[in-house]
């Protein structure tokens, strides 16, 4: 059913809920799973300027230690727990709009499942503020599991 799973990662809590949920999946059906993480272009361009996203984009990380660290750090925590469980895992790095870079990795790589952690925000502050998952969900002709990474709710 399920041969290459998509986790994105930032390496934030929120992200790392889903993985847990991508593994578990991979394990069941013998699928790879791919970590990518994807620099936010917007902010990326605030804090590093248009040269360096240019390098990331071209793949040029070694030419950036501080930014390849940052990488390695959110796509290896997918690659150890995949370890863990003997799963296979392909690690990724892309800039570029996080919801438009994900869906184009999913076009690009014959994904049949996207895993994504969800802050689980509503009302105004997700208008505002946007959300990566419903982008991917809303604009993705493929399952998308979405993990509330706060659990259940503790009402």
């Amino acid at each position: 059913m399920y041969d290459n799973i998509l986790v994105p990662t930032d390496g934030s809590e929120t992200s790392r809920a889903a993985v847990d949920q991508a593994v578990d999946l991979a394990a069941k059906y013998d699928a790879t799973v791919h970590a990518l993480f994807v620099f936010d272009v917007d902010a990326t361009n605030l804090a590093l300027g248009t040269e360096q996203v240019e390098r990331i984009r071209r793949g040029k990380l070694d030419e950036m230690p501080e930014v390849k660290a940052e990488a390695d750090d959110a796509t290896g925590y997918v690659a150890e727990v995949a370890a863990e469980h003997g799963v296979s895992v392909e690690e990724h790095v892309t800039a570029g709009e996080p919801a438009r870079a994900i869906r184009k990795f999913v076009e690009d790589n014959d994904i049949d499942l996207v895993v994504m952690g969800s802050h689980g925000r509503s009302g105004l502050s997700r208008v505002v503020l946007g959300s990566v998952a419903e982008k991917v969900l809303r604009r993705t002709r493929l399952p998308v599991l979405v993990v509330d990474a706060h659990g259940e709710d503790e009402s």
